[in-house]
């Protein structure tokens, strides 16, 4: 388990998440087609037309950051995926998909998930993510619109984000996000 700064939690949602048990753990290849069953019953069953999938095709996963949530009968409750990307020459991470099953919505866990993922990538040494998504959502863990930051089309501008895991670590970052090599 990972361990993760508990104190970045909402009381209510860190609550909620620890009223049952959870067991969070990185991500194996025998979760690999669950995990994929979760995102297709959260997502819409275009997802991976997306185009931050394209950054995803043919790179292999920041496995120690690719984590599952399961509760005390083995059921996966959540799952959260991060991929090595570029915005010029710098090196980022993408985040996502995160997902938790519609059942157990409104439990902590998906900030569960993001945060202690966002934890252990601040240990291993990465400096900053990107993820496309809500704003309203995702600024409460510290995320932001990014300027001049540039997603592959038909990406909405308003919803590319970021996050500072080293203080500064955005500033002066533009350009097109591109796969990693």
């Amino acid at each position: 388990m990972l361990r993760g700064d508990a104190s970045r939690f909402d009381p209510a949602e860190q609550k909620d998440a620890t009223a049952l048990a959870y067991r969070l753990a990185e991500e194996t290849e025998a979760d690999w087609w669950e995990v994929e069953a979760l995102y297709d019953l959260c997502f819409a069953p275009g997802r991976t037309a997306l185009s931050s999938y394209r950054l995803r095709d043919g790179v292999p996963t920041v496995a120690p950051l690719c984590l599952t949530l399961r509760d005390d009968d083995g059921t996966l409750a959540g799952a959260i995926r991060y991929w090595p990307a570029l915005v010029g020459e710098e090196d980022i991470l993408l985040l996502g998909p995160v997902a938790v099953h519609p059942t157990r919505q409104g439990e902590g866990l998906g900030g569960l998930l993001i945060n202690e993922s966002l934890a252990e990538a601040r240990r291993l040494g990465w400096e900053r993510v990107l993820l496309v998504g809500d704003a309203p959502y995702y600024s409460r863990f510290g995320f932001r619109k990014l300027e001049g930051v540039e997603m592959p089309p038909p990406t909405n501008p308003d919803r590319v984000l970021g996050f500072e895991l080293k203080a500064g670590a955005w500033n002066g970052i533009t350009g097109k996000v591109a796969r990693a090599t």
